[in-house]
């Protein structure tokens, strides 16, 4: 059934308005940088063009889980267990794997309870879109500390953070991710441009997104408060991805600009800010974090980028048509083929 729209705006190619990628109302707190994501992701979902009934979005349990009820509204959705998000996208992407997979989790969903099945996600290269909103609390539980708050942070209620924090785009890249970046959900244009380069992306593509929590973690010494953040910030590059169906624009100035090509999809830019940053790299990513780490500083952009490793579905030999749309004919073995196989364990 074609989809009521308002008369006058601009569409996208699918003949669709902005709006129209729209989900429920929000119920978070006002100012929380979560709201900020889920209007990203619409953003990017109406310039991509993605039809919905081709997306499936997936979550966890915390305040980040309720983000994907506020944007496209019309994709299917399944909010998992507490930190159990991976283990079903894993299994839903090798049931469908027509569908673009976007999970949204936060810092306690993926870096705590969630922590193995992340890891394990990330080793299997299960082909999804893995955003984490990253405040350093457990908001919906009244601001407890999380894996990823900073060492020597201090709550009004918890007293003081005194264990080092993990770093989710480290340890994504320690495991095998072939994507991995880190933005504030404040700069709206790399975040944008961030997503829109991670839908493309054949593999797993995590996005660390630190996002201010209004209500628990918005000191200003916080590294994921949104003064530090502002404040703070420090680029690796400017970022633009260049969509196929429009004109190819090239910076020919030497050495201000690295292509890097996405399978099936669109060029991403990086112009560089910082000489000899290389994003392919795997060794230089990890060291620019840790110095990163050492400095204070907080790092955004692409950190690291690799293609070549295959899907999980590709390592399955999956069938090209999606083992959800197979038929029983198809699936069940006939009993020349079980007679075959029980006499191969005789």
């Amino acid at each position: 059934m074609e989809a009521t729209r308002p008369v006058n705006g601009k569409v996208n190619q699918l003949g669709l308005q902005k709006i129209e990628y729209d989900g429920s109302k929000t119920t978070l707190c006002a100012g929380c940088g979560h709201n900020s994501i889920s209007q990203r992701i619409i953003d990017a979902a109406y310039e991509l063009s993605l039809p919905q009934h081709k997306v499936i979005k997936l979550s966890g349990i915390g305040c980040s889980s309720k983000s994907p009820a506020y944007f496209m509204g019309r994709a299917h959705g399944i909010n998992a267990l507490h930190g159990r998000m991976p283990t079903v996208a894993t299994g839903a992407t090798v049931a469908n794997h027509d569908l673009l997979a976007i999970g949204v989790s936060g810092d306690g969903d993926t870096g705590s309870i969630g922590f193995s099945p992340y890891k394990h996600m990330l080793r299997r290269n299960v082909p999804m879109v893995y955003i984490i909103e990253n405040n350093g609390v457990y908001g919906l539980t009244k601001g407890q500390f999380s894996a990823t708050s900073d060492e020597g942070q201090k709550t009004r209620y918890y007293g003081t953070q005194r264990f080092p924090s993990l770093d989710m785009c480290m340890e994504a890249i320690v495991a095998g991710a072939g994507f991995v970046a880190r933005s504030f959900s404040g700069d709206a244009k790399q975040v944008r441009e961030l997503l829109k380069a991670a839908m493309a992306y054949k593999g797993t593509a995590v996005l660390d997104i630190i996002s201010p929590c209004v209500t628990f973690n918005d000191e200003p010494d916080s590294n994921k408060s949104f003064a530090y953040g502002k404040a703070n910030e420090y680029p690796l590059h400017e970022i633009g991805v260049v969509l196929p169906f429009e004109e190819i624009q090239v910076d020919y100035e030497p050495g201000t600009v690295q292509q890097v090509k996405l399978h099936d999809g669109p060029t991403i830019q990086l112009r560089k800010l910082e000489a000899g940053y290389d994003a392919t790299s795997k060794m230089g990513a990890l060291a620019r974090l840790d110095q990163a780490r050492e400095k204070g500083e907080f790092i955004t952009g692409l950190l690291y980028i690799d293609e070549s490793r295959p899907t999980l579905p590709e390592l399955e030999n999956l069938v090209e048509t999606p083992l959800a749309w197979l038929t029983e004919k198809d699936t069940r073995p006939s009993r020349e083929s079980l007679d075959q196989i029980m006499r191969e364990f005789m």
